[in-house]
C-alpha cells in the first residue's frame, strides 16, 4: 500500500474493520474461546482495542459501548443469547496458547 496517501489507507482499514465486526457478528456460533484459541484474540480483545483508541485521543467510551458496538447488542444480552461453556479441551487449548507456554 506504498502508493496510498494516510487517508485512503485510514479509510482502507476503517473498512476492513467493519467487515471483520460485521463478520463476526454474523458468525455468533463461534465462541470467543475458539477465536482466541485459533487467532490470539477475540471479539473483547477488538472491543478493547476499539476503547484505547479511543482512550488514546480523549474520546469518551465506555468498556460497555465499545463492546456493543462490537456486538451488535449489549455484550450480556449477546452472551445469554450466543455464548456456551466451554468444553475441557478448549479450555486446555487456552492454557496452551498463553504466552509462557
Amino acid at each position: 500500500m506504498k502508493d496510498i496517501d494516510d487517508k485512503t489507507e485510514v479509510e482502507l482499514e476503517a473498512a476492513a474493520f467493519r467487515r471483520l465486526v460485521g463478520h463476526l457478528r454474523e458468525r455468533a456460533d463461534v465462541q470467543n474461546i475458539d477465536l482466541m484459541n485459533l487467532a490470539g484474540f477475540c471479539r473483547n480483545c477488538l472491543s478493547n482495542w476499539l476503547k484505547e483508541a479511543a482512550d488514546e485521543r480523549g474520546i469518551p467510551l465506555s468498556k460497555e459501548d465499545s463492546r456493543e458496538h462490537v456486538y451488535g447488542m449489549p455484550y450480556e444480552e449477546w452472551k445469554a443469547l450466543h455464548q456456551g461453556e466451554a468444553s475441557p479441551s478448549q479450555l486446555a487449548d487456552f492454557e496452551k496458547s498463553k504466552p509462557g507456554h
